[in-house]
């Protein structure tokens, strides 16, 4: 049965890895970050010295992941999603956490000034929630909290019960077209 495929984006700092690596376990989903695959498969195209870090190449991680999302059950980790194709995903979710909450998150990773000015901007402006509607139909794209532990419990539970309610609907639909 072919299982649905979840992308998880929003600003570093967010908790997408905690949100995945949660609804991964408890789903039986694959859980794929785009930055440790990158790492892991040396997908980088140069190296950004103003904000300390590589580069990544989009065009290598979508080969790469291409027929993982094609076979489905694939929840993707990433802080970007304008590269990723549409066909990919379901199901979008854009985590949104405080700017102050955000801001000791990040200060905590170690983040120069820059780029955590440039990250607390992009929180605020809603970059990432806007890249997403303009990437992905706009029905399928959805806000969720991530500034405390509950919200990360109703966040796991609510993506759960949608799961469920895809794979009950891709059950009706085969069984009425047989």
């Amino acid at each position: 049965m072919l299982l649905p495929n979840i992308l998880l984006t929003g600003t570093p700092g967010v908790g997408k890895t905690t949100l995945g690596k949660e609804l991964a376990s408890k789903s039986g989903l694959k859980y794929i970050n785009v930055g440790d695959l990158a790492r892991e498969e040396q997908l980088y195209d140069g190296y950004d010295e103003e904000y300390d870090c590589p580069i990544l190449d989009e065009d290598r991680v979508v080969d790469e992941l291409d027929n993982q999302m094609r076979e489905g059950g694939v929840i993707v980790d990433y802080h970007g999603c304008d590269f990723f194709p549409e066909r990919w995903f379901h199901i979008v979710f854009v985590l949104r956490t405080d700017t102050n909450v955000l801001y000791e998150r990040l200060e905590t990773r170690g983040y120069n000034e820059k780029k955590l000015t440039d990250n607390i901007q992009c929180e605020i402006f809603q970059v990432l929630y806007e890249e997403a509607t303009a990437s992905y139909k706009e029905e399928i794209v959805h806000q969720l909290p991530s500034n405390k532990p509950e919200e990360l419990e109703n966040n796991v539970d609510q993506i759960l019960k949608w799961i469920e309610q895809w794979l009950s609907l891709i059950v009706s639909s085969r069984c009425s077209t047989t």
